[in-house]
């Protein structure tokens, strides 16, 4: 499988063979201690996250804009995660390297894609992480679509400190055509939905010109086997950086009659 985008330490693209494991992705390194929802804003994490931040910065480097922007945005999402569920509080010890570095690798595989649709995007990754890194490139536009309004709430803010180029759609996901102007370069999604059930939503926009890019776990050989009995598609997988998922490239997908 052609391995696309820069990241010269990459693991080549391949698929995973039968039996190497199912469920969710999981994360280089060892196991994190457990962390409550109001244990967010602890200072007691502040050293674990710095040092997961120079990991992340490795596997993902950004420019010094950037990196600003996320430690705006990384700030912003503790403060509220301590109030409602963002993410998963078992991940706070590694957010730069689960969340935010498992984002920008997306980059990385679109490299001229200007204009990003984020389907689902719940706390913001990919797409406020996307924005960021967008930030100093001329005509760059983010859509984040979100049907949580508290989630919804929580993007804008993100948006408007990060000063990204981001837009937030409080909508349901099948709602996104309506709601994306304009033409998009790629659409994302990330522990949303199955992939036949992505596909269905990315594909007016892929009709339009959009590749997509999924984030998905261990299991994708099993999504990809059922994704095939509703479409006809020609995937290209990616293997992530950050640990044992893969990302999904579609360049088109048409509905099997």
């Amino acid at each position: 499988m052609k391995q696309r985008g820069s990241g010269g330490d990459r693991p080549p693209s391949r698929r995973p063979g039968a039996g190497e494991g199912a469920g969710q992705r999981s994360e280089p390194g060892v196991a994190s201690p457990k962390i409550s929802k109001a244990a967010a804003n602890d200072k007691v994490l502040d050293s674990i996250i710095a040092a997961d931040k120079t990991a992340a910065m490795k596997l993902a480097p950004v420019s010094r804009e950037t990196e600003e922007r996320l430690d705006r945005y990384i700030a912003l999402l503790r403060e509220w995660q301590a109030k409602t569920n963002l993410i998963a509080p078992s991940t706070l010890p590694n957010l730069w390297t689960r969340h935010i570095a498992d984002s920008l690798q997306l980059v990385d595989l679109a490299p001229a894609a200007k204009r990003w649709a984020d389907l689902g995007s719940g706390g913001g990754f990919p797409g406020v992480v996307l924005a960021c890194a967008m930030a100093g490139t001329p005509g760059a536009s983010v859509h984040l679509v979100e049907r949580i309004a508290k989630k919804a709430a929580f993007l804008r803010e993100a948006i408007r400190v990060t000063t990204s180029p981001g837009v937030v759609h409080l909508a349901e996901i099948g709602d996104n055509v309506d709601r994306i102007t304009g033409p998009v370069d790629c659409v994302t999604a990330r522990a949303l939905a199955p992939l036949h059930q992505l596909i269905g939503f990315a594909e007016p926009l892929m009709r339009q010109g959009a590749k997509a890019l999924f984030l998905k776990g261990q299991d994708v050989e099993a999504e990809l086997t059922e994704a095939a009995k509703y479409w006809n598609i020609r995937p290209q997988l990616h293997q992530s950086r950050t640990g044992d998922g893969w990302i999904v490239e579609l360049n088109a997908a048409e509905r099997r009659s």
